[in-house]
């Protein structure tokens, strides 16, 4: 997993992939866990790549860090439940800090220290909204720190995040929805499985890490009721109307048996080998329809959840029932589509009202 490369400052930056060949005869492989706190290491892929240090640096990883961000990590997902993603992700942001303090020598729990890290992450070119995702990581870790130590100051409480751009979600026109729909080829099994998800998406809202990891008997066909759990491992209830339905009675009875090829297992959406689909593969799929029904647009599967919220909301439902539907823990998440639905409305107006002043 890891090489040791020598401590000391002189080995505190990168070192060329030759350097690292030159200790690989007699430098065994070893894990973090098994090193003191002064091993320095370089990741396998580092080497491979044959970094010299000036284009891209890699920094020193210890015993310390690792411990740190494990222990941060088991929060995330014992306590606070946050998805296996989302904890790689802070985890990630976490230790890019502590090793950006270990190289410039500050104390990761002065507000000097991430300051200069922001500083850091702005001429480095990261955009607002990633250094926002970061910072969010740190607020997240020093609330970590205060359960052990009730007397420390936040070092975030006086740091602004950055002004994050003001984005309305995307959301298709119901034709639009209607063309995707009828791309997928429904007298072959992967097309029919397409379309049962597509039609999954716009009748529940799901996100597409729920969608692909659903199961058999999460779906009651009687009550018209799908269950899935979201983020921060919270269970939902989400009613879906006559047409998913008729579509997943299709997909069960012509097309799951010849995917699934004798395998028994409860994976709901199969694979061409009989196994669960990946987010980036359903992605790949709906843009491959979208390319087929002739939609210009960027689609993605969040698309589609933002169609079902700003359609369910264009057509008079509550606000409140729009949010549980979607899992949103907050209301005001669940808002910015009342603003898609404004907008659309204010364009038809412009496009079609006599006296809306526009040529």
């Amino acid at each position: 997993m890891y090489l040791r490369t020598g401590a000391g400052p002189s080995r505190r930056h990168c070192i060329t992939g030759k350097a690292i060949r030159r200790r690989r005869a007699d430098q065994p492989q070893l894990s973090p866990s098994t090193l003191s706190s002064s091993t320095i290491l370089v990741c396998r892929a580092h080497f491979r790549a044959r970094c010299p240090g000036c284009s891209r640096r890699q920094w020193p990883v210890t015993d310390a860090t690792d411990a740190k961000v494990d222990a941060f990590s088991w929060y995330l997902e014992s306590e606070r439940r946050l998805s296996p993603r989302t904890v790689a992700a802070y985890a990630s942001d976490l230790r890019q800090y502590l090793n950006w303090c270990g190289e410039n020598r500050h104390d990761p729990l002065q507000s000097t220290a991430v300051q200069g890290w922001l500083a850091t992450l702005t001429d480095d070119g990261h955009s607002a909204r990633s250094r926002a995702r970061k910072l969010s990581s740190l607020r997240m870790w020093i609330r970590f720190q205060q359960l052990s130590q009730p007397d420390l100051i936040d070092p975030l409480a006086r740091i602004d995040g950055p002004k994050l751009p003001h984005s309305v979600p995307k959301a298709l026109l119901p034709d639009e929805v209607d063309r995707l729909l009828e791309a997928p080829d429904v007298d072959t099994p992967l097309g029919l499985r397409d379309r049962t998800m597509l039609e999954c998406l716009y009748a529940t809202g799901l996100r597409v890490s729920e969608l692909v990891a659903l199961r058999l008997h999460d779906i009651d066909r009687e009550q018209r009721v799908l269950i899935t759990v979201g983020k921060g491992q919270k269970q939902r209830a989400v009613p879906f109307g006559r047409t998913f339905g008729t579509w997943f009675d299709r997909y069960l009875k012509q097309a799951r048996p010849l995917l699934a090829r004798g395998t028994q297992t409860d994976v709901l959406f199969l694979t061409v080998r009989a196994g669960q689909m990946t987010r980036q593969q359903f992605f790949n799929r709906i843009r491959l329809h979208a390319r087929q029904a002739g939609l210009r647009k960027t689609i993605s599967p969040h698309v589609l959840r933002h169609s079902f919220a700003t359609h369910l909301l264009e057509h008079g439902a509550d606000l409140r029932s729009v949010q549980l539907m979607l899992g949103h823990a907050d209301i005001s998440t669940t808002q910015i589509y009342t603003e898609v639905a404004r907008e659309r409305l204010r364009s038809l107006i412009a496009e079609h009202h006599p006296l809306s002043g526009d040529d």
